[in-house]
């Protein structure tokens, strides 16, 4: 899927992964924020993690992502929510990011692996940024079971682009880190992931049903 059509599909959206927003306030618990904590979260789309962290935690934070469309929307949520001061924002692509050495103790990258071309090397970029005693928060898909062959083409991955969640937890200690917690979504939270994108797909096709790539966005 294209940037454009994930643009169109996830206009509808504020978090753009399958958690819900008490998940999105969990994690912030589970990594121990404060107002001392330093965020650098890549492919941050609309950045609603840290503007809400940034609220509740009083965190500072520096959001980077390629979609100019998604960053206006993350711009206005900082406006709207008082805290535009405590956050930088960064266009561009995350994978090469001149990310200040170990400057960040947190460094995240939610659902967005493919920056790193898979868990492993996302890690490996992630960690540049971290300070010694740092966390890393990775959002990563797994197989809850074999898929379908069919699966693969549908969804446009490899069969090893993901894992089980014990062939996860192998990546992970592969790229020399250690899981000290993990908070999985939930079916609710895939839902209110993936169905608001067909509303959007079909609001916009019907407002620009003469679009050049109406006929793709449709299927």
């Amino acid at each position: 899927m294209s940037l454009r059509f994930h643009e169109i599909s996830e206009s509808y959206h504020r978090v753009l992964n399958p958690i819900t927003e008490d998940h999105l306030m969990l994690l912030g618990e589970i990594c121990r924020l404060d107002q001392d904590t330093r965020l650098l979260d890549l492919a941050c789309g609309k950045a609603e993690m840290i503007c809400r962290w940034v609220q509740k935690y009083g965190i500072s934070g520096t959001g980077v992502d390629i979609s100019s469309m998604f960053l206006d929307a993350a711009r206005d949520r900082a406006s709207e929510l008082g805290v535009a001061d405590r956050i930088t924002f960064v266009q561009g692509d995350a994978a090469v990011y001149p990310q200040q050495t170990h400057y960040f103790d947190l460094v995240s990258c939610i659902g967005a692996t493919w920056i790193g071309k898979g868990l492993t090397g996302t890690l490996s970029i992630m960690q540049k940024a971290l300070k010694p005693g740092g966390i890393l928060l990775a959002g990563e898909p797994f197989w809850i079971e074999p898929p379908p062959e069919a699966a693969y083409e549908a969804m446009e991955i490899a069969p090893d682009d993901y894992v089980s969640l014990d062939g996860t937890l192998d990546r992970i200690e592969s790229a020399g880190m250690r899981l000290i917690e993990m908070l999985s979504a939930d079916q609710h939270g895939w839902e209110r992931y993936e169905a608001p994108q067909w509303q959007a797909v079909d609001d916009y096709l019907s407002r620009n049903p003469d679009d050049p790539e109406a006929s793709e966005l449709s299927e």
